[in-house]
């Protein structure tokens, strides 16, 4: 069985080796069923190599993910780098270059796993964000914001077969890779509400909130405040 993905720079030794079959198997497979063994053979080494190189099977999901988190920083240091927005090429590379490992994602993330990697994308769209200016201040702190933004980007992929077919075209390929490209600009560039009804609506749930919490205790944080556990 042969492992096609996109190679790192970094290397074609075992260890890479091991890496990209257990991003498939994982991704096949799911975490509980993918074994060692069969890591291994499709890795074309032994399982004893893929213990001394990575430990344990959670050993070389933490690979995985680590490996993710690398190949998502390097692209976007280059979207971050290109200030003239005159290629956008990389967008379609980007996603190409994590195509191969999007059964992978989201089987991790179903079963709750690759929370550093979940994070990692997090942090980013983090900075993304503290960097875009508003004229109305946000509803909820930059942290909630970023999750969810992730949470709704990492999903787009992980639907593949749904997205493709309501876009009427397979999402990974050059049309459809493009149709998604104009459809996501254009939801981000137009909202799909006025500032002034967002804030009816924010004051209505407010109200909705004070009244279902103890001595009108704050149900949710401001923009400025963090969330603590009680």
């Amino acid at each position: 069985m042969t492992v096609t993905t996109e190679r790192d720079p970094e290397d074609l030794t075992a260890r890479a080796r091991i890496r990209d079959a257990a991003l498939y198997h994982f991704g096949e497979h799911g975490f509980e069923r993918a074994t060692i063994r069969g890591i291994a053979e499709t890795a074309g080494v032994s399982p004893g190599l893929v213990r001394h190189h990575f430990g344990s099977k959670q050993g070389l999901r933490e690979a995985c993910d680590e490996y993710l988190v690398a190949l998502i920083h390097r692209f976007n240091d280059r979207v971050r780098a290109d200030t003239s927005h005159t290629d956008m090429s990389y967008i379609q590379q980007s996603r190409a270059a994590l195509r191969p490992y999007q059964r992978y994602m989201a089987r991790a993330l179903s079963e709750g796993a690759a929370a550093s990697l979940f994070d990692e994308v997090v942090n980013l769209t983090e900075e993304w964000l503290a960097d875009m200016k508003r004229p109305d201040p946000p509803a909820v702190p930059l942290r909630v914001r970023a999750t969810i933004a992730t949470a709704m980007a990492m999903a787009v992929p992980i639907l593949y077969e749904h997205v493709s077919r309501g876009l009427g075209v397979d999402m990974f390929s050059p049309e459809g890779d493009l149709l998604l490209s104009r459809a996501l600009l254009d939801l981000y560039s137009h909202p799909l509400i006025s500032p002034e009804e967002a804030a009816v609506l924010l004051d209505a749930l407010d109200r909705t909130a004070h009244r279902a919490t103890p001595a009108g205790r704050e149900a949710v944080p401001g923009p400025d405040q963090e969330l603590h556990d009680e």
